[in-house]
């Protein structure tokens, strides 16, 4: 996630260039051709394009909304996660007793999280914090979150009937660990459920259909300054597109995803300090960009 404004309008400047760049030339092109070979054909009328645009704004601005929506959603979530972890680590460590294991495993539930959400390889954070025995026992399980959160309960079950703890003490527990299967069930839906075509493909084709036909009907009034105005309000509109893909997708790997990275270790670190482990570093801000 882009924490610094700066490196954030560099990042999408760079993004947005090569499409600037050719919708500057097709902006001098169609200048030349109005200009210098007078092409009647050109003399279109602004009213429809001012039309067509207001329109286009009004749908990007509503594309907008859904993305942020979607991002916000999948922030919303993560934040019930870290709170449901600290607290899943603190009822076992002070409840339950001696069982740093299963405080182990609760650390490393938001890294197989991370890793399932954003399709990438966390088995060296995973494997550095599940105990041994919890690591034989999920191999295979498809959904590797979901399997740990499943081991946690096990442990938590023997431990109760071990040492004949009170049934409401269980329940406390065991209400964690359905919130943070909720909580990743969330995640898991916007993942596996992307816009529709109408807020994802469509609006970039009509951008550009836009883009295209825009000094057509600027060139009349504008003549050779035509470029400058056409390019700045098609740049407006490219990076609305272009920021509302980016929100739409929180769990890629992009500098405008969910630092997913920095919230795991987060987590981890608060749960595994209680058991007087050594803890990793938090993570730092890399060139503006949280990871």
């Amino acid at each position: 996630m882009i924490v610094d404004q700066r490196v954030g309008l560099r990042i999408i400047g760079k993004e947005i260039l090569g499409v600037i760049l050719l919708m500057a030339a097709w902006d001098f092109a169609v200048v030349i051709l109005f200009q210098v070979f007078h092409q009647e054909w050109m003399e279109q009328p602004s009213l429809p394009t001012s039309l067509i645009g207001s329109a286009l704004a009004l749908f990007m601005g509503f594309r907008s909304n859904s993305a942020y929506a979607r991002w916000w959603e999948a922030r919303t979530l993560w934040g019930a996660t870290t709170n449901n972890c600290r607290s899943l680590g603190r009822q076992i460590g002070t409840l339950l007793g001696d069982r740093p294991d299963l405080m182990l495993a609760t650390a490393a539930y938001p890294h197989a999280l991370r890793g399932a959400l954003g399709n990438i390889d966390v088995s060296e954070d995973v494997n550095r914090l599940l105990p041994p025995e919890m690591a034989k026992a999920i191999v295979g399980w498809r959904n590797q979150p979901n399997a740990i959160l499943y081991q946690i309960g096990l442990g938590v079950s023997a431990e109760v009937a071990k040492k004949g703890i009170d049934g409401a003490v269980h329940g406390q527990i065991d209400r964690i660990l359905s919130d943070l299967a909720n909580a990743q069930g969330g995640l898991e839906r916007i993942r596996n459920t992307p816009l529709p075509m109408q807020f994802s493909a469509l609006p970039r084709t009509l951008v550009n259909i836009f883009c295209i036909v825009l000094p057509l009907s600027m060139v009349q009034t504008l003549e050779w300054i035509t470029p400058l105005g056409s390019s700045l309000v098609g740049m407006l509109f490219l990076v609305l597109d272009k920021s509302a893909a980016d929100l739409q997708e929180p769990f890629a790997s992009t500098p405008h995803a969910l630092p997913m990275a920095t919230m795991a270790r987060t987590i981890e670190i608060d749960v595994v300090q209680a058991t007087g482990l050594p803890t990793p570093p938090p993570t730092t801000v890399v060139n503006g960009i949280q990871s």
